[in-house]
């Protein structure tokens, strides 16, 4: 009579334990207890295997929504808000700030025939905002990732934007002789237009030489815009000329840097074609 009730409750295990009879010595609670035990893990399992089987359906339901190629709800939004933000940073700010400080500038500077000392002041004034951002705008795109194409072709635009409308504006006042512009800007475009010719090959680096020679640029041009008298107008022409120097020092090294360049590129190629051959 104590064996059906284990065979009922256990399964095959309390069928062979009935089979068994007494010889076994265990009691009948305790096969039932095991027996229960072994069905609440079962049941775990079972609960378990479909809440995972649930899982995978709802994982492969959305792996197949995306493999139909529809975007997220909101997808190509949130794309080009980060988009958006890439572009509006700060440093592409500052540049863009020094794109419309160029025509201020030259209405400032030619303001009532372009010598009043007060419109001279305020050109002064925009174009030292303008030198300034100018070292801030590179420094913050290279620190906090902030490098975009858009701040990569409008960067070096500004510089010689804002640098050539002061140069031209002088000139035209007859401020400053116009060899001198010519000299600063032919050296300025002439070797951007070098950096293109050689960028297969590799990046020309700026130099220290080349930085000092455009604070020495901005210095001198800065003094020039003020309407100066006495020894500060003095000092303001052996400044220019040390630009002048600076500038033309500067640009020949980046010629021989440019040769250099190139000629090691030629090399490279050279090797590697006859290393693929061999």
């Amino acid at each position: 009579m104590t064996g059906a009730p284990a065979s009922a409750a256990g399964g095959p295990s309390g069928a062979r334990r009935a089979a068994a009879g007494p010889a076994s010595g265990k009691a009948p609670g305790a096969a039932m207890g095991r027996g229960a035990a072994r069905s609440a893990e079962g049941g775990a399992s079972g609960a378990g295997g479909s809440g995972a089987a649930a899982g995978d359906g709802s994982q492969s339901a959305v792996v197949d929504a995306q493999d139909d190629g529809k975007p997220a709800r909101g997808g190509k939004l949130a794309a080009a808000a980060v988009n958006q933000a890439s572009v509006w940073n700060v440093a592409n700010l500052l540049t863009m700030l020094r794109l419309i400080l160029v025509p201020a500038f030259v209405a400032l500077m030619l303001a009532d025939g372009g010598y009043d000392p007060v419109w001279r002041s305020l050109a002064w004034a925009a174009f030292a905002i303008a030198m300034i951002t100018d070292l801030f705008d590179g420094h913050l795109a290279r620190t906090y990732n902030l490098v975009t194409d858009f701040g990569k072709i409008a960067d070096p635009i500004a510089d010689k934007a804002i640098m050539g409308a002061a140069l031209i504006c002088l000139s035209v006042l007859g401020d400053l002789p116009w060899w001198v512009t010519g000299v600063i800007l032919g050296r300025e475009l002439g070797i951007t237009l070098l950096r293109f010719v050689v960028i297969r090959y590799g990046v020309i680096p700026a130099s220290r030489g080349g930085k000092l020679k455009t604070l020495t640029q901005g210095v001198a041009v800065g003094m020039y815009v003020l309407a100066l008298t006495g020894w500060l107008a003095t000092l303001r022409f052996w400044v220019m000329a040390a630009a002048v120097v600076l500038t033309v020092v500067t640009g020949l090294d980046y010629v021989k840097q440019a040769i250099v360049l190139r000629r090691q590129g030629i090399a490279e190629r050279k090797a590697a074609l006859e290393e693929k051959e061999a």
